[in-house]
């Protein structure tokens, strides 16, 4: 995710996009201007900011998974994130950019990639016609000539209570057909309640932000379906996870960097656990610019097909304190300089989570950590791609956008089998106060902006 995550008008679509690729195009080439403030007074607003442990868990509404399209600076997604049984990942999503007084432009972009055998397939399309809300649909649900997203709620009751039902025909070559279903104890989440949670804030005054970033995820899905390559079916069928996403402002003004990491296991009735983790530019922090580099994680994990805590947590530059009673972090180990991109490539990346359980029948403290072995840069493991932002958008508009933003991104995009060691209650799962490892898929990113 992510985040890490579309074109501006006149970028060619053979051009690839990935999720955090499409937030940054679309919206680099353009500034604003903000009033004179107190230069040394907070401009940044984390989304952990006094929400206490115990109250990590904003219940989804409605609306949070409703299209916003707002105008502006603004770009907007859904992802929709499945790791497959027979090991492959493959991902889709829809991208609203807003660019100042251009109209919206609306992608739709799905990567397919099976480690087994090395097929790599890529697809990014602009679409005509997008809607939202359908006729006779809520705005969960989009469509356009291209594709269709459906969202449908069943009986409350149901042990897949909502879903989302995707058809695409991406061009003669490509199509798909899937179905995305929430199991009932696989809640929905944003972090912290009510209206504002989920929402990062960027500006000294929090009514009147500046920009802002939110996320809400679905930690868990079962995918059914096919995706059709040259006429050829191939099945989708496995866990996934689904967010839905807003970048308020320019995305190289959000973050220097961003992490993402996807757990999937079939094993013990179904588990994940989830990250999204950025770290602002120098010019946001908490005694104005100049004292960024705040590092804000939210996270998840999901034990027995139950979401079982919600993790969250914000690391200031200058706070050198001890881990708290909630852990959610992001660690890369052995960096070794990549001649490709000119940054640090992790050779391992560390991924921890604590936080206090939130099933009401099994009290107590859930922690989780999984570490990846990434390989060197000579010799890597489960790379998919190294994604050269700036190197899949024409000479013109590269040249722009980095005359104006000064970056120079790239995406890391692994996968890779992973173990997970889960420790906890007992009651949610046979013998985890002493630590279960539990095998399964990751699938994980990693980006450098500047």
């Amino acid at each position: 995710m992510y985040m890490p995550f579309t074109r501006a008008p006149a970028f060619d679509s053979a051009y690839e996009t990935t999720p955090f690729v499409s937030f940054l195009i679309s919206t680099t080439m353009f500034s604003s201007f903000f009033s004179a403030q107190d230069p040394t007074a907070p401009n940044f607003r984390p989304v952990a900011s006094n929400v206490e442990p115990t109250e990590l868990l904003g219940e989804l509404e409605q609306r949070d998974t409703e299209w916003a399209c707002a105008g502006g600076i603004n770009t907007e997604t859904q992802i929709f994130y499945t790791l497959a049984d027979d090991g492959t990942s493959f991902w889709c999503q829809v991208i609203h950019s807003s660019v100042g007084l251009w109209y919206p432009q609306i992608q739709f972009t799905c990567k397919v990639f099976n480690p087994k055998t090395g097929e790599h397939i890529w697809k990014s399309v602009n679409v005509s016609n997008f809607v939202t809300p359908p006729p006779g649909l809520d705005k969960r649900s989009s469509k356009s000539d291209q594709f269709s997203i459906t969202y449908k709620a069943a009986s409350p009751d149901s042990d897949f209570p909502e879903s989302y039902t995707i058809n695409a025909n991406l061009g003669q070559d490509l199509q798909i057909a899937l179905v995305t279903s929430r199991p009932a104890a696989a809640h929905g989440f944003k972090l912290g309640k009510g209206p504002q949670g989920g929402y990062s804030y960027f500006g000294p005054d929090k009514e009147k932000p500046e920009g802002y970033v939110v996320h809400r995820f679905w930690p868990r899905y079962q995918a059914s379906g096919h995706v059709i390559v040259n006429g050829a079916a191939r099945e989708i069928s496995g866990p996934g996870m689904f967010v839905h996403a807003i970048q308020g402002m320019r995305p190289d003004v959000v973050a220097q960097a961003w992490n993402f990491a996807h757990f999937q296991s079939n094993a013990l009735g179904g588990v994940s656990a989830i990250q999204m983790e950025f770290t602002t530019q120098p010019s946001h922090g908490r005694n104005g610019a100049g004292s960024g580099g705040v590092v804000v994680n939210v996270g998840s994990i999901l034990l027995g097909g139950q979401l079982a805590s919600v993790t969250a947590e914000t690391r200031w530059p200058d706070d050198k304190a001890a881990e708290g009673s909630v852990v959610s972090r992001a660690q890369h180990l052995n960096p070794e300089k990549d001649p490709d991109t000119s940054y640090g490539k992790p050779s391992e990346i560390l991924y921890t989570w604590k936080a206090p359980s939130i099933v009401a029948d099994a009290p107590g403290e859930v922690s989780g950590e999984l570490k990846v072995d990434l390989g060197s840069v000579q010799a890597p493991k489960g790379l998919i791609e190294k994604v050269d932002v700036l190197g899949e958008i024409p000479y013109v508009a590269k040249m722009a956008v980095n005359y104006v933003a000064g970056t120079k991104p790239f995406i890391y995009q692994w996968v890779n089998p992973a173990t997970l060691t889960v420790t906890g209650p007992d009651a949610l799962a046979p013998g985890l106060s002493a630590g279960v490892p539990i095998e399964g898929t990751l699938y994980n990113e990693a980006t450098f902006i500047s």
